[in-house]
């Protein structure tokens, strides 16, 4: 489910509280959003010279973000930790604490940190998420370019649920590319990435929040692990394509589990084959 509107009015759309807040925040980039970005270009070829899009902020809305108000509707949307378990190991095993996991500027991370702790969250594992490509390659003048993106999860006290077979995994990520989705937002992150991310701290039926929802991918994600997903987008253009994508999720998994398959997709990539295989 996604709302139109602001996360702040949280209250009255009676959300469960998260096992898992996910959130990709501005990053104050203001005039040079799309510094890093192909857009900054013409068919995102520098050959070409820079388009409309070259020293304009991503959106208009970037300026109202408040971070301590995202921050004081996280840790009051965050579900309360457990009781901690009589036997030690049994927390090392089996814990059920709740975390959120922010997407984040390099430079926003220590701001971030300290401002969690005002809020309760005491606690932080940095995340890198590294890609085999880098926009940035496009600038002529640079030699040596980013192709990181940065993250940080925050909790209370108690480690997070950690459901990895047992295994541990590394804080730095590969960042997979996502051609197959639809492209909705400027700073979309991919759904394969986000789906490995709710798999290791929820379990099937767990409550997972974006309150700054944006192309929705979070949601959708969560709805293809079978989480309970909500989320916050006060655009109206991101909001409407993010709701037909989810809805659009939504209708396939109710497909498969009638047809085997998800009809309307087939539908859509092969309109022809499908008429003919039914006898239109």
């Amino acid at each position: 489910m996604i709302y139109r509107d602001h996360f702040q009015n949280y209250k009255g759309y009676a959300i469960p509280k998260a096992q898992l807040i996910i959130a990709d925040i501005p990053y104050n980039l203001g005039n040079n959003a799309y510094a890093s970005n192909p857009a900054w270009y013409k068919d995102g070829d520098n050959s070409n010279g820079e388009s409309h899009l070259a020293g304009k902020s991503f959106f208009d809305t970037d300026e109202d973000f408040r971070p301590a108000e995202f921050m004081h509707f996280c840790s009051t949307m965050l579900r309360a930790e457990p009781k901690k378990p009589k036997v030690e190991g049994e927390a090392r095993q089996k814990s059920e604490a709740p975390c959120m996991i922010i997407f984040c500027a390099f430079d926003q991370q220590m701001y971030l940190i300290e401002l969690a702790k005002r809020y309760g969250l005491n606690n932080y594992i940095n995340l890198v998420f590294r890609k085999n490509f880098s926009a940035q390659v496009l600038k002529a003048n640079m030699k040596v370019v980013g192709n990181c993106e940065y993250g940080l999860i925050l909790y209370r006290d108690r480690l997070p649920k950690f459901r990895n077979n047992g295994k541990m995994i590394f804080n730095c990520i590969d960042w997979p590319r996502d051609g197959e989705s639809k492209k909705i937002h400027p700073t979309q992150k991919p759904v394969e990435l986000l789906k490995k991310l709710i798999e290791i701290f929820t379990d099937e039926g767990d409550v997972v929040i974006d309150p700054v929802a944006g192309s929705g991918s979070t949601l959708v994600a969560a709805e293809i692990l079978n989480r309970k997903a909500y989320g916050f987008e006060i655009k109206k253009e991101f909001w409407t394509k993010a709701n037909q994508w989810l809805n659009e999720e939504k209708q396939m998994k109710k497909e498969i589990e009638q047809f085997g398959f998800a009809k309307s997709k087939l539908e859509k990539s092969a309109p022809t084959l499908w008429t003919v295989a039914n006898g239109g």
